[in-house]
Parts: C-alpha cells; sequence; structure tokens
C-alpha cells in the first residue's frame, strides 16, 4: 500500500475503534440523558473544532467553504443525520439497549449497498442481492425476537449509510477539520438552546453533579470530534470497499461492550437474528473482495497494454 493508503487505513481504525467503545463513555456519563449528552457533544465539539482552526489558521478555509454552495449544502445534510444517529445511538445505549445498536452497524453495510441501487442507480451482483435478501431475512426474524420492528438499529444504519455516502461526496473539496467544523456550526445553536431549556427547567445534570461529571462531559467535545476528523480522514483516502470492510470493527467492539460489561440479555432467537445478519455480511465481504480484486487485475492489464 503506498503511503496515503496506510493513512487512510489507520484512521479508519482509529475511527471505528473509537466508536466500537464508546457505549463505555455514555456508561460513565449517568445520570445525563441522550439529548443533554448530544447537546454537549457538539457544544464541545465546536470549541474544539475552533481550537484546531486556529492552530491550523484554517480560518480562511473556513470561510470559503460556508461561501461555496456545493459544499455547504452537503455539509448542513450530513449535520442533520449525524445528529439523528447521534441521539438514537446514546438513546439506545443509555437506555440498555446496547445490543440493537451494535445491530444498526451491523447491518449499515447492506444499507450502503441499496443506496448504490436507488441514489447512484447501480447494478446489484449476484452476491450483492443475496447479501441483501439474508439481511431482510435478518430484520424478519429480530422484528418477531424483539416484538417490534428493531427501529434502533434500522434508524442507525440508515443515517449513516446516507452520512457516509454525502461525506464522501464532498471530501475531494473540503478537509476533514473543515467538514466537521461546519457540521458543528450548523448544530451548534440548537444545541446550545438544548443545553440552556435544560439547565433552565432543572434537568440539566452539567453542573450540579461535581466537577468530575462536568469534564466528563465537557471531553465529550474531544471523543466526539476526534473519531469524526479520523474517519473524514479515511473516507477521502480509501475505496468504499475498504471503508466497507474497517467498519465492521465498532459494531464487533459494541456487540462485546454490551453482552461482557452491560450483560445484556440475549436469546436464542436473537442469537439466531444475529446469526443470519452475519452470514449476510460474510456473503457481501466475499463478494467485495472478489470485486476488488478482479478490478485489480483489470487495472494491471490496462497499464500492462498501455506501456506495451
Amino acid at each position: 500500500m503506498d503511503k496515503d493508503t496506510t493513512a487512510g487505513v489507520l484512521f479508519g481504525i482509529g475511527a471505528y475503534g473509537l466508536w466500537g467503545l464508546l457505549p463505555l463513555y455514555f456508561f460513565v456519563l449517568a445520570p445525563a440523558g441522550a439529548v443533554e449528552i448530544v447537546a454537549n457533544r457538539v457544544v464541545w465539539s465546536l470549541l474544539f473544532c475552533a481550537l484546531l482552526i486556529t492552530i491550523t489558521r484554517s480560518w480562511r478555509v473556513l470561510g470559503a467553504a460556508f461561501r461555496n454552495r456545493t459544499v455547504i449544502g452537503p455539509l448542513a445534510l450530513a449535520a442533520g443525520l449525524i445528529a439523528v444517529n447521534w441521539l438514537t445511538y446514546t438513546y439506545g445505549v443509555t437506555t440498555g439497549q446496547a445490543v440493537e445498536a451494535s445491530l444498526g452497524y451491523f447491518i449499515n453495510p447492506l444499507v450502503s449497498v441499496l443506496l448504490g441501487v436507488f441514489v447512484l442507480k447501480e447494478k446489484l451482483r449476484p452476491l450483492q442481492w443475496a447479501a441483501v435478501g439474508i439481511g431482510f431475512i435478518a430484520v424478519g426474524v429480530l422484528t418477531v425476537s424483539y416484538g417490534k420492528l428493531p427501529w434502533i438499529a434500522l434508524t442507525l444504519a440508515l443515517s449513516f449509510g446516507l452520512y457516509g455516502f454525502v461525506k464522501k461526496r464532498v471530501g475531494p473539496r473540503v478537509d476533514a477539520i473543515t467538514s466537521l467544523s461546519v457540521e458543528t456550526i450548523v448544530l451548534a445553536p440548537l444545541a446550545a438552546a438544548t443545553m440552556i431549556f435544560l439547565g433552565a427547567s432543572g434537568l440539566a445534570t452539567l453542573g450540579s453533579n461535581g466537577p468530575g461529571h462536568f469534564w466528563l462531559l465537557a471531553a465529550s467535545g474531544i471523543i466526539t470530534a476526534v473519531p469524526l476528523l479520523f474517519f473524514g480522514a479515511s473516507a477521502r483516502r480509501l475505496p468504499m470497499t475498504t471503508i466497507g470492510l474497517l467498519q465492521y470493527v465498532a459494531p464487533v467492539l459494541q456487540f462485546i461492550v454490551a453482552l461482557a460489561v452491560f450483560r445484556e440479555a440475549m436469546t436464542a432467537d436473537r442469537w439466531i437474528g444475529f446469526g443470519v445478519v452475519w452470514l449476510a455480511l460474510l456473503v457481501l465481504t466475499v463478494d467485495m473482495l472478489t470485486a476488488a480484486r478482479k478490478n485489480s487485475v483489470t487495472r494491471k492489464r490496462a497499464r500492462a497494454a498501455a506501456r506495451a
């Protein structure tokens, strides 16, 4: 691998590894609820981004991004998508549904395949169709198991799949720090208003649970911004196939944390449902690797023919 690809892989592992361990952070933030946690994540992330922009002397670049409609529009959409993702995920973890939250990121690759069909008008290969079909079967099994549609998992998969798609499309035109800064600036007014409302209503825990709790919530800026920066840097350097493989790191870690640390229950039918999901991912992975190998061979032959 060249240096750029190696850096992309390392950034990807860093991003998904940190996201995989994020439930542990939410666990120590109790009794803060999902809305307060997300509002703090946005506001403190904005301060962290302002520091990064100042250190890198990128204020002019940030201003140019806001003046460019082809950049600000997609990033505003990305901000809305990541806000939905954060709220849903934080709610799932803080209400004892971390297993279902991890399911959302397991099925996210299948959502990415469907986005390719409906948004990019791509034609699916036979194994991709098989993976999607198996995925639908898995959702049906888990719906019966949970007694309801696994809406947390589906919302997480759809919101993050769309977020990654938007970030990939805008990636070449804006760097990771600027991209994250724009997203947090878009969300900051609503997040600040939410913090003020919670404080005025006596529902905020930021200033009422001691200095340790305050600084843990304040650290959400760094904990939120760093993996997003890593993800943005990775998405700009790697093809979607590689990102698709790396993204399995996060749900595996989340699933382990949910079972080993939070002691969430896994009934036999849920194990069957997750097993069907993992079968779909195995089929999809085989297809991605086969397609990547064929593309590599085709490129090598084209270069050889060009030199001849």
